[in-house]
């Protein structure tokens, strides 16, 4: 990412699977959300979601999270079964998720909401140390973000596109193996876009980090993702490349000739 650097540690290797998900299926009552889901995110990979409203893409990203534990089905991080594991562990273990609701800690500086994502390693041998190199971290993660001027001031407040990418860079700042990004895109102007693209190319290429990301720009989707899934109506319509996603008669049926 810019220059930060692989320091996310063995996890697997370059093109080796970092997550996977294996027949996922979660039911609301009557309703089927996700109806035998199975995919895989590979390392250094960056795949898109796309589907409909209702698809199904939220509530996926909230069984592999850890938020919601799927009635059949399991997740695997890195080859362990974590189906049963809380979004807590996940996240200490190299997970690491957006939401579509921004959830700054508003009164701290955008400086310190990255050094509290930090904070759960613990002051190590030294507490000045480990300070310094968080700091350090930080303070990279915000130059490659564009917001090496904005670190002091304050999280609240800011633009919508500005607090988006505060959120990524506080989701990054500790070095993920899997990323989980909702909607990154919304609320955000061109500029911010290619700022935003650069920074998930970046942690993949460089610091092998498996980024999957729901987004309903599906031009953005499809330039930046090296492979595409397909929800409709709790099921995998279709995944590839994204030119054979745009190709696929059923895809442009039920999504693509809809919204573009």
């Amino acid at each position: 990412m810019n220059g930060l650097g692989a320091e996310a540690g063995s996890g697997a290797e370059a093109g080796g699977t970092v997550l996977e998900v294996r027949g996922a299926g979660v039911r609301f009552g009557g309703v089927t959300a996700l109806d035998g889901v199975s995919l895989e995110l590979a390392a250094g990979e960056v795949c898109g979601l796309i589907g409909p409203n209702g698809a199904g893409k939220t509530t996926l990203f909230d069984v592999v999270s850890g938020i919601r534990r799927p009635d059949r089905g399991r997740v695997l991080l890195e080859g362990a079964d974590v189906t049963g594991r809380s979004p807590v562990w996940r996240a200490r273990h190299g997970m690491r998720r957006t939401f579509q609701r921004q959830q700054l800690f508003g009164q701290l500086s955008v400086a310190d909401n990255l050094l509290v994502a930090q904070e759960w390693r613990g002051p190590g041998r030294s507490r000045r140390a480990a300070l310094r190199a968080r700091r350090e971290r930080g303070a990279a993660v915000l130059a490659a973000c564009g917001l090496s001027e904005a670190a002091e001031g304050p999280a609240g407040g800011l633009p919508v596109g500005r607090a988006r990418m505060v959120e990524l860079a506080r989701a990054v700042a500790d070095p993920p193996r899997v990323l989980l990004l909702d909607e990154p895109a919304s609320g955000m102007a061109g500029p911010e876009r290619e700022v935003l693209a650069s920074v998930v190319r970046g942690l993949a290429e460089e610091e092998g980090c498996g980024v999957l990301l729901v987004e309903h720009d599906v031009a953005f989707v499809m330039e930046l993702c090296t492979r595409v899934v397909v929800l409709d109506l709790g099921r995998v319509l279709a995944a590839g490349t994204p030119a054979e996603v745009r190709a696929d008669p059923a895809v442009r049926e039920a999504y693509l000739g809809r919204t573009e």
